[in-house]
Order: structure tokens, then sequence, then C-alpha cells
């Protein structure tokens, strides 16, 4: 997945608005992989365990979770939840540059009633 990058540069609170709004529903596709992965982790530790030659629970888990499949699952939901963090936060970014925005308008307005 292929992250946009808002730029500094704000022009005005509609940049900000925009890319909230365009960018929520790959942050939700994003958390959602994060939840398939974590649920899958589950099932997949159980498949392992159920092919394994070990008799004991303790050898079956642990043969599970050394297998090669359950480390890229591991591997898979760290880069998931990273895309989610990274999203997360620039969208943290934006609404702050748009309260930003609002604070700054609020301020010109008190000066130029204390200026009239």
């Amino acid at each position: 997945m292929v992250l946009r990058h808002w730029g500094t540069n704000v022009k005005d609170q509609h940049d900000a608005i925009d890319y909230i709004y365009n960018t929520a529903p790959v942050y939700g596709q994003a958390k959602g992989r994060v939840a398939e992965l974590e649920a899958y982790k589950h099932s997949l530790r159980a498949i392992m365990m159920s092919k394994s030659k070990e008799t004991t629970i303790g050898g079956q888990e642990k043969e599970a979770l050394a297998s090669l499949e359950y480390q890229n699952l591991c591997k898979a939901i760290g880069e998931a939840t990273e895309t989610a963090e990274t999203l997360k936060w620039r969208l943290e970014s934006a609404k702050m540059r748009f309260e930003s925005y609002k604070v700054e308008q609020y301020n010109n307005r008190q000066i130029d009633k204390m200026v009239k």
C-alpha cells in the first residue's frame, strides 16, 4: 500500500478536511487488516500445532510458534500495524492543522475587533 504524504504547507482549511475525508477509508482498511491478521494468528497456531509430530501440547506449541508461517504472519502483523499507525497519526496531524487554522481565524477576528 502506498501512503500519500500530506504536505506541511496548508493552502487552506479545506486541504485538512479533504485529507481526513479521503484517508479515513484507507485507515479503516488498515485497521481491519490488523484485526484480521491478529484473529488469524490463533487459527494458524492451532493449524501448525495439529501438523506437529510432537506428542505434548507444549512441544506442539513450541514447534508452531517457531514455524516459518507463524513468523511470516507476525511480520505481516507488524507491517499492517505500522501502516495503520502511520495513517492514524497523519490523520491526527490533519486534525491539529485544522484546529490551528480555527484558532488563528479566531485570533484574527479578535484583533480586528480591537482595531476597529
